[in-house]
């Protein structure tokens, strides 16, 4: 293992296929997992329509299907709209870390800029596994089920996700 624990930071607005290999990589290369879930305090609109709450949830239920529950922290972390000590909060909500593993730039060098080790990963299928083709093919009434972890979608159905969103986009175009 090259790291004791790894953060994770995500929005997870849903967890795709691309999250879940990235949460793979991190359990063979880390003993414990840190899974941060950004914009705590979003939800019911188009681009955070699920809570925070329902986020963990599906995280939760990922995990155990990995067999890593017992590997890993699920952490809310609100929004504080000041890229210079973001780093700051997330440390102060997360128990301590070794490196962060991300895809972003800005929050692989803000973390950089406080001399906190980072995992550059590369995304996988990036015009597919993202959270807005999710939710723009649910718009176009097109199926999702080969971007997301079966669990997941199985919990995105449960919590009426697609309805949602339909729901959503008729608030803001009505």
């Amino acid at each position: 293992m090259k790291y004791r624990r790894a953060l994770f930071i995500g929005r997870f607005q849903p967890l795709h296929n691309g999250h879940l290999h990235v949460i793979q990589r991190i359990l063979q290369e880390s003993e414990e997992i840190i899974i941060a879930v950004g914009s705590a305090q979003e939800s019911y609109t188009l681009r955070n329509p699920l809570t925070v709450g329902e986020r963990i949830e599906i995280i939760h239920d990922v995990l155990k299907m990995l067999n890593a529950i017992d590997r890993a922290y699920i952490v809310p972390i609100p929004d504080i709209n000041e890229n210079a000590v973001w780093p700051a909060r997330v440390m102060e909500y997360c128990p301590k870390f070794d490196c962060v593993y991300s895809g972003n730039e800005l929050v692989i060098m803000l973390f950089e800029r406080f001399d906190i080790k980072t995992v550059r990963i590369q995304h996988i299928k990036r015009n597919l596994y993202q959270g807005k083709v999710i939710r723009e093919r649910i718009l176009r009434g097109l199926d999702y089920r080969d971007l997301v972890p079966e669990i997941v979608y199985k919990k995105l159905k449960q919590f009426g996700f697609d309805e949602r969103i339909k729901r959503l986009v008729g608030m803001q175009n009505g």
